[in-house]
């Protein structure tokens, strides 16, 4: 079941395999570290200290998805595929990988990304909030995103709808800079609202997955997608959260990750207002201005 590629390099391999779409994150982290210790460990090997060997039929599952995914093109196929469609790959082994990434516990170990990669080496603020924000959140952000951009801080979250897209829009109109962090392929728009500003981005700013090129929005794939947001930057902005908004998800993996988490405050009769009034009730800063946000940040800078 081995790949036809004997001389490959342990970053080559990651990436074949984060190519086929079969391998979830944990399962590449296994490759990683098993890649790590011995080059030459084979696939099934990797596969039976993975999958616990009384589980069998999951083992032999997973062979099967591997060995139809080799089938189906080469590596050198793949890599010409991305380049084609101007995709770089970054790996947990190259320079500019981010160091919040690395330190965390589940880092992404293969990246594709396009656009202007550089902004992963730039400050970053993860901002996120609700999909259907209310006239107020639309306020904050429109108060808070130009000074902070001003000030050279790059713009993540999620191109997902209400918060995360106004995000993406007003660093641009603003002169900023700003990463999109999705849950599919790099040629898949979701929501399909989203399309004319993931187009922009990817041309002009910086979209990155984890995901390979074809990958749909699954539900679970935007739960691992947020570990990325938070911790590729040193702290967490969250404007309007309900009670289960996946915003939360975004903030308790920052503060899981020991980084800072900011919370705007907001009207306690307001279901949008339930999550992040929580967050300062546990213990989040709050933060009033754009002005609050840059002294969080700049304590962590120095």
């Amino acid at each position: 079941m081995e790949m036809n590629h004997e001389d490959l390099t342990v970053r080559d391999k990651l990436i074949y395999h984060a190519m086929t779409g079969v391998c979830t994150p944990h399962f590449m982290k296994h490759l990683y570290l098993s890649w790590m210790r011995d080059p030459d460990y084979s696939i099934e090997e990797n596969i039976k200290g993975y999958v616990p060997m009384a589980n069998e039929s999951k083992q032999q599952k997973l062979k099967s998805a591997i060995q139809t995914a080799y089938s189906r093109m080469s590596y050198e196929e793949l890599l010409e595929l991305y380049r084609s469609n101007d995709i770089q790959i970054l790996t947990i082994l190259d320079n500019g990988y981010p160091e919040g990434w690395f330190n965390s516990y589940l880092p992404p170990i293969v990246v594709f990304c396009a656009g202007n990669i550089g902004l992963l080496e730039q400050p970053c603020l993860s901002v996120v909030g609700s999909r259907s924000p209310s006239a107020y959140g639309k306020a904050v952000l429109n108060e808070m995103i130009p000074p902070l951009v001003v000030e050279g801080i790059t713009m993540v979250s999620g191109l997902a709808k209400g918060i995360d897209k106004m995000v993406h829009a007003y660093a641009i109109e603003n002169g900023g800079a700003t990463i999109g962090v999705i849950g599919t392929g790099l040629d898949v728009t979701y929501p399909r609202e989203n399309a004319s500003l993931q187009r922009k981005m990817l041309a002009e700013q910086l979209v990155i997955s984890e995901y390979p090129l074809g990958s749909k929005p699954e539900r679970y794939h935007f739960p691992m997608r947020n570990r990325l947001i938070a911790n590729l930057s040193s702290a967490t902005l969250v404007i309007e959260a309900t009670e289960k908004s996946g915003s939360l998800i975004t903030a308790n993996l920052a503060l899981q990750e020991n980084r800072d988490v900011f919370a705007v405050p907001g009207n306690i009769t307001s279901h949008l207002s339930v999550g992040t009034n929580q967050l300062i009730k546990a213990g989040a800063a709050c933060v009033l201005n754009a002005t609050d946000v840059l002294e969080e940040m700049r304590t962590q800078w120095n």
